[in-house]
């Protein structure tokens, strides 16, 4: 599986093409290229280009203090921003020494599990609409609306949601969310039950996908993949029950391996995931009822924003809304790591703090980039409708491609 160079046979029968798969591709669901030579529809080897929309977050961060750097992390998988907001707030609360309320981290397992449904949303119906069905695609996509409407009754945006404070949220659930989370609770299960008839026993959709681009444990270890490729393999690792944050350790889940770490794998996890993270949001709703109500943040008054209005009309809270925005208390001189489950893996945030209003030095671990580094490899000898299929399965977003 290792890489290898463009394919130049010496053979003057063998003639081969060279393809350009992106960056601009509408297969590729996404700003990035794979340099592709042919025999015939047969891949005898590609090299991966990124960068397309490389944006320097990294670099940004450093000059920027850490309330500024939540807009960031929304670009990163915004497929599934709210994990990557509160992977940051949390790595914050490391640094910072902040223990969040039982109730805050119910309300945070919520959104996080809703965003992995919807990150799982998209991939599934877009491994179906390659395959050439394109009404599961139709069907599903609109729970992921529901899902958005959730999202914007908490913080009032839908895909780069901003979503959360440090220390906790911005404002406590209100009815509304609870009625949209209900609703959403009642008419998906069913909704996605119907979505697996479609396509789990489907004959075609098969063909297409059971033993196409399998991988194996070991090989997925070396290419340290996580997340539902990870586990696509049969390796049951989890952020969320091999190092706990936001309370997971107070739920109750199954984790979804697979066998032949195919794209049919894949699919399977990801729909199994979508059960297993309904089952976790119900549990939270339930505890959330057993905590004392209207606790939304930890009591941390040096680094939790004011409410608006007594900035509007307090002086006090106007100074401390300003000294915390822009990065005027003091932090401790320390690094951290922080990991998170994201909708495709391990989402890590490594924080050199210096001292200063913004980070000395901040590295994203983007799951999409260290999944993505074994796609041309593992295309050799694939044919080239496959590698699109195997594309969509990898789930690669664009933006946590190239931070």
């Amino acid at each position: 599986m290792e890489n290898h160079p463009v394919y130049i046979d010496t053979d003057p029968q063998v003639q081969t093409t060279t393809l350009n798969l992106g960056p601009t591709h509408p297969a590729t669901h996404g700003v990035f290229q794979n340099v592709l030579e042919m025999d015939g529809e047969r891949i005898v080897s590609g090299v991966s280009t990124i960068g397309y929309i490389h944006r320097a977050f990294e670099k940004i961060a450093e000059h920027r203090p850490f309330y500024q750097i939540t807009p960031l992390t929304d670009r990163l998988n915004y497929c599934s921003s709210p994990i990557n907001n509160m992977g940051w707030h949390m790595t914050v609360e490391k640094l910072l020494g902040i223990k969040t309320p039982k109730r805050v981290d119910y309300m945070r397992v919520i959104i996080m599990e809703l965003s992995r449904i919807s990150d799982h949303i998209i991939c599934n119906t877009i491994i179906g609409q390659d395959t050439g069905a394109t009404t599961p695609f139709l069907y599903l996509f609109q729970y992921r609306e529901h899902i958005y409407e959730i999202f914007e009754e908490v913080c009032g945006a839908r895909l780069t949601t901003n979503i959360g404070r440090i220390g906790g949220f911005e404002r406590d659930f209100n009815d509304r969310v609870f009625a949209k989370l209900d609703k959403f609770l009642q008419t998906f299960p069913p909704a996605l039950k119907e979505f697996e008839s479609l396509l789990t026993r489907n004959r075609i959709f098969i063909d297409r996908t059971a033993g196409v681009a399998c991988v194996k444990p070991e090989v997925a270890l070396d290419y340290s993949w996580s997340g539902p490729l990870l586990r696509a393999t049969g390796i049951d690792y989890d952020v969320r029950v091999n190092e706990p944050y936001s309370s997971y350790e107070d739920f109750e889940f199954d984790i979804p391996v697979g066998t032949n770490g195919d794209i049919y794998d894949r699919f399977n996890v990801r729909n199994e995931e979508m059960w297993q993270s309904l089952r976790i949001i119900e549990q939270a709703v339930e505890k959330m009822a057993k905590e004392e109500k209207g606790v939304f943040h930890a009591d941390v008054p040096e680094f939790y924003l004011p409410p608006k209005e007594e900035v509007y009309n307090n002086m006090e809270a106007l100074i401390y809304h300003f000294k915390i925005v822009m990065g005027e208390v003091d932090t401790p001189k320390t690094e951290v790591y922080h990991c998170v489950e994201g909708g495709n893996g391990e989402l890590g945030f490594y924080l050199i703090s210096d001292g200063g209003r913004s980070p000395y030095r901040l590295h994203f671990r983007r799951p999409s980039f260290i999944n993505y580094q074994m796609y041309a490899p593992m295309s050799r000898g694939m044919l080239l409708s496959d590698a699109i299929i195997n594309m969509s399965s990898l789930n690669v977003i664009a933006g946590e491609l190239d931070a």
